[in-house]
């Protein structure tokens, strides 16, 4: 029972990976923090900043890359699941600070990258909507007069007409 691979447990340990590296950046961070309150200034410990963040990140590759030879894949096969299919994989250290973009991005609708413009629907102008709705209010009131429908379904066209 504990000894079966599910189907999806590759795609949890990967997002429990994810969440691992996350913790790993947020204690980076408040070491920095905690430099910077404590000591003298993070210019006097930059080589150490540096190092460390050096040893994190090489810690993290190593981890990551260790897991994917466990699981027999490489990083293609990994990025060529379904989830990830017309999407690019951006990992992004520090804020942004530094960035790796796998994949291909998505690809543009076809009609924005010839040129050709889109027609979008227009709204319509307040007063030629109410002069529609008048126009369907008396037609309606003259089918009424005429004896062609009944005071109930006056009133039913009448309400679903002015609710809009």
């Amino acid at each position: 029972m504990f000894g079966k691979k599910k189907e999806g447990d590759g795609l949890i340990k990967s997002v429990l990976l994810a969440y691992f590296i996350l913790a790993l950046h947020v204690l980076l961070i408040a070491g920095l923090a905690i430099l910077v309150l404590f000591f003298r200034g993070v210019v006097n410990y930059m080589l150490w900043i540096l190092i460390g963040g050096i040893v994190l990140v090489a810690f993290s590759l190593f981890y990551f890359f260790r897991r994917m030879r466990a699981e027999g894949r490489s990083l293609r096969e990994m990025l060529k699941n379904p989830m990830f299919n017309g999407r690019s994989v951006e990992v992004s250290l520090l804020g942004g600070m530094a960035t790796v973009k796998l994949g291909q991005p998505a690809k543009q609708h076809p009609a924005l990258e010839s040129g050709a413009t889109i027609d979008f629907p227009q709204l319509e102008d307040p007063e030629t909507a109410r002069h529609r709705e008048i126009s369907e209010l008396s037609e309606l009131a003259r089918l009424l007069e005429k004896d062609l429908i009944t005071v109930d379904e006056f009133n039913k066209a009448k309400r679903r007409l002015l609710n809009g």
